[in-house]
């Protein structure tokens, strides 16, 4: 997979604020033509940078959803082969590297524990991975689409 450029960058941050933006409106908000931006496009996707495109919804509106932040480790030099597989999860809605006693750090999304069981079985499954620590997000106290004054959790 090649490495991304400046052009590559601007692209995703465009799409994560907005992944159904016509290809006419990125050409245009990014400065280059439609053949550009559908290029990059193409390549992107078929390298696995883009794994798919979807809806982000405010958290109050799916408050039945299952949350989890996943800890993993990772043997060895395992760790590409692993995020390689994590990526192909749709339920995994992020996914960073870390330093410390962890390697990765997975953001999870389930419709159910059931489901969210079947996933945890899956990711503990993919060859590589070692340990894992799950942990469920009961609740929001701070949102990305707050303002920043509106982010701060009150003092007790």
């Amino acid at each position: 997979m090649p490495p991304l450029d400046d052009l590559d960058r601007r692209l995703l941050a465009a799409l994560r604020v907005n992944g159904r933006e016509p290809v006419a409106g990125l050409a245009r908000d990014l400065g280059v033509t439609r053949s550009t931006v559908n290029s990059r496009l193409k390549r992107l996707t078929s390298s696995g940078t883009i794994v798919g495109f979807g809806v982000r919804i405010r958290e109050e509106r799916d408050p039945n959803a299952i949350r989890a932040i996943t800890l993993i480790e990772v043997e060895g030099r395992a760790t590409d082969r692993v995020i390689h597989s994590l990526r192909g999860f749709p339920e995994v809605e992020a996914l960073h590297s870390t330093n410390g006693g962890w390697d990765l750090v997975a953001e999870l999304r389930t419709d159910s524990l059931a489901d969210f069981d079947r996933l945890l079985g899956q990711l503990r499954s993919i060859e590589g991975v070692v340990n894992s620590e799950t942990s469920l997000l009961l609740s929001s106290v701070a949102h990305d689409d707050l303002p920043p004054t509106s982010r701060r959790v009150p003092r007790p």
